[in-house]
């Protein structure tokens, strides 16, 4: 039996401050501070396809994990949120190790404007994307619908997971446009360091607003050393 395949279009990308998928946010929403902008292609980008969007607060994007496009899977996977040790089945993830490189993000809408150069330009928070993303559809979160206040959160909910203390020297921050360092911070409170490496002489490096940022983890304390 043949695999169906269906075309895909391509309507937009995603601008955001990360340069890479290392340092961007596990998930969607945690980092509230993280601003972002969707822009769409020329065919997509017209002021009546956006028609009634600005009544919404949120958003669902669903766009590809481009720098995890690969021809084959695993049926199994090592989540980060456990530890990267342990293998769950990779329906039961969020990983982009899947037989369709797919995500799913919910973030909020900050604004719309509808008439700019490159057409209507939708501005969200909360994005975990890298810059140029390709985005292949939005559609509007539905509280009444998309909201499930019983759900349980299978072994995502069973691992206490808590943010780390940052160290981040004045001077070191003020490298840092002002209004990306409250993103920045929340970035790192989630420690973006593998959660299976425990190297307290290890130097992380992610690209974040134009800079590289180097830190260290040790004792659950993540220290800034560097911004290049």
């Amino acid at each position: 039996m043949s695999v169906e395949v269906y075309p895909v279009k391509i309507i937009g990308h995603i601008r955001t401050d990360f340069t890479s998928k290392f340092g961007v946010p596990r998930q969607s929403g945690i980092v509230d501070a993280l601003e972002a902008r969707i822009e769409f292609e020329k065919e997509f980008a017209q002021p009546e396809a956006f028609r009634g969007l600005e009544g919404f607060s949120h958003l669902w994007i669903i766009w590809q994990f481009s720098e995890a496009v690969r021809s084959n899977w695993s049926a199994t996977v090592r989540p980060p949120r456990l530890g990267g040790n342990t293998r769950v089945g990779v329906f039961a993830t969020r990983s982009p190790f899947r037989p369709n490189a797919i995500g799913l993000s919910s973030v909020k809408i900050k604004k719309i404007e509808p008439d700019t150069p490159k057409g209507p330009v939708v501005y969200v928070s909360g994005a975990d994307l890298m810059d140029g993303t390709p985005i292949l559809d939005i559609k509007p979160y539905l509280a009444y619908a998309d909201s499930h206040p019983d759900a349980v959160d299978g072994f995502a909910g069973q691992v206490n997971y808590q943010k780390v203390r940052v160290v981040f020297p004045v001077k070191l921050l003020e490298q840092i446009p002002e209004e990306k360092r409250e993103g920045l911070l929340g970035v790192l409170e989630e420690n973006p360091a593998p959660h299976y490496q425990n190297d307290p002489e290890r130097v992380y490096g992610f690209g974040f607003a134009g800079k590289e940022i180097k830190f260290r983890m040790q004792d659950g304390v993540l220290t800034v050393v560097r911004v290049e």
